[in-house]
């Protein structure tokens, strides 16, 4: 089933979105026109008095390369979509450009004076790459907020609690040993170690979580501690320390220790743009609440969806059961 239709009336005012079906009826009998294609939007030829508006809460989960968002109406998901980030490659021009000056000042032909002092960079900036994620985002929560009667935003703010992650006991042990701080860890660990085996790289395979340095000899609980491991890996390694199970290949023992003690600035650079994307949201002046990239996917696990995007956003923040109305995002 296709999205659902956004629908504004004579004075451009959002009302409540509706079924393909109910738009192509209003489409065949003159009663509404095509205001929009993308999002595809009909404008009503006649005014109703008193409509019957249902709120909707707009869902966003910002990612690297690709942003989910969904539009969520008491329980059901009724509209969706994947903005896809020209990050990298925004990235990649501005390289090009700094080795053409580079190149250009190498040859002695400058043709004006030199700068100094004029490079200061404003608080709370980013990268040209980062910073675009924030605005192509905006631009479509804006457009969302024209088209339909949205009444709050939920944001996943963080892609993992890094205070968490740096110390388990931070909140107690009741949340160091529920399901949702295993999923926090789980996550960060899929995204730090590539998905893959950390001993023989298979990928594609159930993954556990495994100690560096045994328990059994004194090992913590600390990310820095953890790496996934397959079950056939996992079982051999079993106590053993890892000096004495890497002891034939030396070369795969210290790239497992040295990407073990690598500092958390890759997830820190996405929690920053998700920062600075919070505060621009909450200039919209509606209410915008968040949540945590754990729970998220705790959400989504527990509703037994598919990995995708728009389904990762629908679940962002609490949510208790959701009906997917949709399965074409746009």
């Amino acid at each position: 089933m296709s999205n659902y239709v956004f629908v504004i009336d004579t004075n451009k005012q959002p009302q409540t979105p509706i079924h393909p079906a109910q738009a192509r009826l209003l489409l065949n009998q003159g009663q509404a026109a095509v205001y929009r294609r993308y999002p595809f939007t009909l404008i009503l030829k006649e005014s109703k008095p008193k409509p019957k508006i249902e709120p909707i809460t707009l869902k966003i989960d910002p990612g690297s390369k690709t942003t989910g968002i969904a539009l969520v109406q008491g329980n059901k998901v009724i509209w969706g979509a994947e903005l896809t980030h020209r990050g990298q490659v925004i990235k990649m021009s501005l390289e090009s450009r700094r080795s053409l000056r580079r190149s250009r000042r190498n040859r002695h032909t400058r043709y004006r004076q030199a700068r100094f002092l004029n490079r200061k960079r404003r608080e709370g900036w980013l990268a040209p790459s980062l910073q675009h994620r924030v605005e192509t985002t905006l631009t479509w929560v804006n457009k969302l907020i024209k088209f339909a009667p949205i009444s709050s935003i939920v944001q996943e703010l963080v892609r993992f609690d890094l205070q968490q992650l740096e110390n388990p006991e931070i909140s107690g042990i009741e949340y160091q040993q529920g399901e949702l701080q295993g999923y926090e860890v789980r996550q960060y660990l899929l995204e730090k170690w590539s998905r893959k085996c950390a001993y023989c790289g298979i990928e594609n395979v159930p993954l556990e979580v495994e100690h560096i340095h045994p328990k059994s000899k004194g090992g913590t609980d600390r990310i820095s501690n953890l790496c996934l491991a397959c079950h056939d890996c996992n079982q051999k390694k079993g106590s053993q320390d890892i000096q004495d199970f890497m002891s034939g290949k030396p070369d795969l023992l210290q790239r497992i220790l040295r990407q073990a003690k690598q500092p958390l600035k890759d997830a820190t650079a996405v929690n920053s743009t998700r920062w600075s994307l919070f505060n621009r949201l909450k200039e919209t002046g509606l209410s915008v609440s968040t949540g945590s990239g754990g729970l998220t996917k705790f959400n989504r696990t527990r509703l037994n969806l598919p990995k995708t995007h728009w389904l990762d956003a629908a679940c962002v923040g609490k949510v208790e059961a959701l009906k997917v109305l949709t399965n074409k995002p746009l």
